[in-house]
């Protein structure tokens, strides 16, 4: 048998899996990975407990599936994008906690680029918009509040990386500073188009370049795994960040491929091949995970409030007392009798980009009961994603290309048949949940095996994907418009 074992470092939890060849699961271990808010806005992560848990889980799914680290080709590694991470080249030590990309702190900075007017340059070369999501604000806000931080950058003392490069550098006992180009191109310093840091915007930030990691691509020799570790040096072959590894995983590698990743929030991509192509219906453009040198793109939009608002039916309405209840109670009513819920807790994502909206139920009436609200916000994780999908397909035909014709879904909240059909009714397309949803791992455990000769090409991976259920629309398509009018309005009254 052939093993591939992938590496998942996420905001919440490390995880491994071992794979086989077919892309089956084998054995997994996950550990939960601590949350720090040192103030409001703020949120921070220990690398050298991501370090820990990630290589710890590794071990224990390699005791869990009853094989020898030497059987296994290859390790992917898939990762928490955008965090951001600093150490010391000499004594591998981290020069502060890592700051999530949830962080706010670089907000200032943001803005001051906006003042500078570099926000067109930054779109242009990056595909990203100025915010402080993006890595390299981050970075600048370390050098110039960690206390000795720039001067030993300026030595060259210090590295800068994101989740994957502090795992990459801890495997290898330091010999490897690398990362990929889906990871780099969520930095604002990585010319897209190029693949390659952009030293103008490195002197936007006062970056210096010797801090940066190499850049591979996503199927690439990265280097191999210290024996001592895992009992053999496996090679490195996969990296890609999260939302890109489960395009891959889906199988998604032609333009106008879509998936959606139904979790906390919700992230939707749609491969568009080699095309960088700007949003005009504010979504963002980033690298798609690319097996070979050859750039490939992707338009990408979040919603921030997806499985979330369940966790809020549940914690915060207590109309519920586990998550896996939430079906049950939707379907005890035929509909949501006219209820909307717009869960903008933390102001709306794309295409709205509204950080002042706030959440409201509308269409309450005598007879409004708490299923109804139970089932409009389920509903509500389909509307934003319905939103997405034809700001999406505006974008792609507006590049001359042909509007979506499925949606491939993954993560936690896709097993909810109700959701996937409402998701199917209100788009208009069939929507498609895979045979394996553990899509994310399964991409950077492709990545590796493509590098290590266990696959030949992505025809063959394409040839692996298995659909487990298409949901196909039911809803006339009038009706389909009329709810979608229904909610746009809903939106609208978000804002005060």
């Amino acid at each position: 048998m052939t093993y591939l074992l992938a590496l998942d470092q996420g905001t919440s939890s490390s995880r491994s899996i071992v794979f086989d060849a077919h892309g089956h699961t084998v054995a997994q271990a996950q550990q939960e990975l601590t949350q720090i808010y040192p103030q409001p806005g703020w949120v921070e992560h220990d690398p050298q407990e991501i370090w820990r848990t990630q290589l710890a889980t590794a071990q224990e799914a390699l005791l869990k599936a009853g094989i020898h680290a030497r059987e296994v080709r290859a390790i992917g590694i898939t990762n928490q994008r955008e965090t951001t991470v600093v150490w010391n080249r000499v004594t591998g030590r981290p020069i502060h906690h890592a700051i999530v990309w949830q962080d706010r702190r670089a907000e200032p900075t943001c803005v001051a680029l906006r003042e500078r007017g570099l926000a067109g340059v930054i779109q242009s070369k990056t595909g990203l918009l100025v915010d402080a999501y993006f890595s390299g604000t981050k970075l600048k806000w370390l050098l110039d509040n960690v206390p000795g931080a720039r001067q030993q950058a300026e030595n060259g003392d210090l590295a800068f990386g994101t989740v994957d490069s502090w795992l990459i550098w801890r495997l290898t006992g330091g010999a490897v500073h690398a990362t990929d180009v889906s990871n780099a191109s969520r930095t604002m310093l990585f010319n897209v188009h190029a693949n390659q840091w952009d030293a103008e915007l490195l002197q936007a930030l006062d970056i210096p370049i010797n801090m940066m990691p190499l850049v591979r691509p996503s199927s690439a020799l990265y280097g191999e795994v210290s024996p001592d570790l895992l009992g053999h040096a496996i090679p490195i072959g996969g990296v890609a960040g999260d939302q890109q590894s489960a395009l891959f995983g889906q199988a998604c590698f032609k333009a106008g491929m879509v998936k959606n990743t139904y979790g906390t929030g919700c992230f939707m991509l749609m491969h568009t091949g080699n095309k960088f192509q700007t949003s005009h219906n504010g979504l963002i453009t980033t690298s798609a995970a690319q097996p070979t040198a050859q750039t490939e793109f992707a338009m990408e939009g979040s919603v921030f409030v997806g499985g979330a608002v369940v966790q809020w039916l549940r914690d915060g309405l207590h109309a519920i007392q586990g998550s896996g209840e939430v079906q049950a109670l939707a379907q005890s009513v035929p509909d949501s009798g006219g209820v909307i819920v717009v869960p903008a807790f933390t102001g709306l994502g794309a295409p709205y980009w509204k950080p002042d909206a706030r959440g409201t139920i509308t269409g309450l009436t005598r007879g409004s009961t708490v299923a109804h609200i139970a089932r409009a916000a389920l509903e509500s994780i389909a509307y934003q994603s319905a939103a997405l999908l034809q700001a999406m397909s505006r974008d792609a035909v507006d590049a001359g290309g042909a509007s979506v014709s499925e949606l491939r879904v993954d993560g936690g909240a896709c097993i909810n048949d109700l959701l996937m059909q409402f998701q199917a009714d209100l788009l208009g397309i069939p929507v498609v949940r895979p045979a394996i949803t553990e899509t994310t791992a399964l991409g950077a455990a492709y990545l590796a095996g493509l590098t290590t000769g266990v696959y030949q090409s992505t025809d063959e991976l394409s040839a692996l994907w298995r659909a487990e259920r298409r949901f196909l629309p039911t809803l006339d398509t009038q009706r389909a418009k009329e709810l979608m009018e229904r909610w746009e309005h809903a939106v609208r009254q978000t804002v005060l």
